[in-house]
């Protein structure tokens, strides 16, 4: 999973790499969207058999990304620093590109691939001081990303729609909606992402999740108390604030989370950080579905009054430490560290460590 956006974001010109980075979020709503239509078909099944129809149908997806993988090329990046020949390296990159005028572009990826292979431990190197903000951003965009609470839509739609008094076969229905929601939405941020930026995403989707979540815990507050159901027309109005909900993390931290940290990360560390990133996101999918449950039936309806706060102070986090990343060529990507009015006191200083690297590039690319 860790290497797929990464692998998008290589290959992807600057200026539509958001929109084919965000191809992954798609194709994983897509995804989630064919096991809720597989799951409401074979409910229907008498006999009680059909998880198992469910369960199976997860081989078909996993066959294709099999077999798929082996007809992906190398991506520049990877072809240099496994050894490759440069005019490999060179063709590829203008291959994917369309175009012939490709030596800046070269001589960056160059100068990164030499300064990766400088460093010996990148764990140990993305500690330094210079690298504090791709640190932060590791760690505190997937933790984000899932104390947003979709997870607990993703998990526990059906068993909350039955909470709130729907039949198994509607609580399913349900599921089927919001993903169908979450899907289009997700077609929209592709749209829009290189355009608007990352940063305005960002915040329209902070505020398209934190205000169906308050009003959610505030129907169900006022409405549901410890026993019994909603009402057909309440049951209803939850439902369009949870498809708003899921359209506004769609739009926002469900494709960017996977995106943003997919851009800023410096060859040198980039394995380290992607990992640290992944690790982090799984642990905290574990977390919140192994606590849910418990929240539910100790917190109830305050549970959603709990993720809309955590939904504000990541918007604030947004706000305030992450610099826009629109149209950047990852190779120089560190300049909008240097230039930020927080993360500059970290990075400034180490701009110039790698610029015998850049001059001895370019002489390379020149002779070639």
């Amino acid at each position: 999973m860790q290497s797929v956006p990464l692998y998008l974001s290589e290959m992807a010109p600057p200026k539509y790499r958001g929109a084919f980075n965000i191809g992954f979020q798609l194709c994983v709503s897509i995804g989630a969207l064919s096991a809720f239509l597989i799951n409401y078909g074979t409910e229907k099944i008498a006999g009680g058999w059909g998880w198992r129809i469910s369960l199976s149908m997860a081989a078909v997806p996993a066959s294709i990304l099999t077999v798929g993988g082996i007809f992906l090329p190398e991506t520049p990046n990877s072809l240099i620093q496994h050894g490759h020949d440069i005019q490999t390296a060179k063709t590829m990159l203008k291959r994917i590109r369309g175009t012939d005028d490709v030596e800046a572009e070269f001589t960056d990826l160059l100068t990164a691939s030499e300064a990766s292979r400088k460093v010996e431990r990148p764990f140990r190197k993305i500690l330094e001081r210079k690298y504090r903000p791709q640190l932060v951003m590791s760690i505190a965009i997937p933790f984000f990303q899932q104390v947003t609470g979709i997870n607990v839509i993703a998990f526990y739609a059906p068993i909350l729609f039955r909470t709130i008094g729907s039949g198994v076969s509607d609580s399913l229905l349900s599921s089927v909606i919001i993903a169908v929601v979450g899907t289009i939405t997700t077609v929209l941020s592709m749209a829009i992402v290189d355009k608007l930026g990352r940063r305005a995403l960002f915040h329209i989707g902070g505020v398209l999740m934190f205000v169906p979540q308050v009003m959610i815990g505030g129907v169900m507050a006022a409405k549901l108390g410890d026993r019994g159901g909603l009402s057909e027309g309440y049951s209803v109005l939850v439902l369009i604030l949870i498809c708003v909900y899921v359209a506004g993390f769609s739009v926002s931290w469900g494709p960017l989370g996977w995106l943003v940290t997919s851009e800023i990360f410096p060859l040198e560390i980039r394995s380290a950080a992607q990992s640290i990133n992944v690790a982090v996101g799984f642990f905290f999918i574990f977390a919140v579905a192994q606590t849910f449950l418990a929240m539910l039936c100790r917190m109830k309806a305050a549970i959603f009054f709990f993720f809309a706060a955590w939904v504000a102070v990541m918007s604030g986090f947004v706000y305030v430490l992450l610099p826009e990343t629109k149209d950047i060529p990852i190779e120089k990507m560190d300049a909008i560290w240097r230039k930020h009015w927080f993360w500059k006191r970290y990075v400034n200083g180490g701009e110039n460590e790698f610029e015998g690297i850049k001059i001895e590039m370019m002489k390379t690319v020149t002779s070639s």
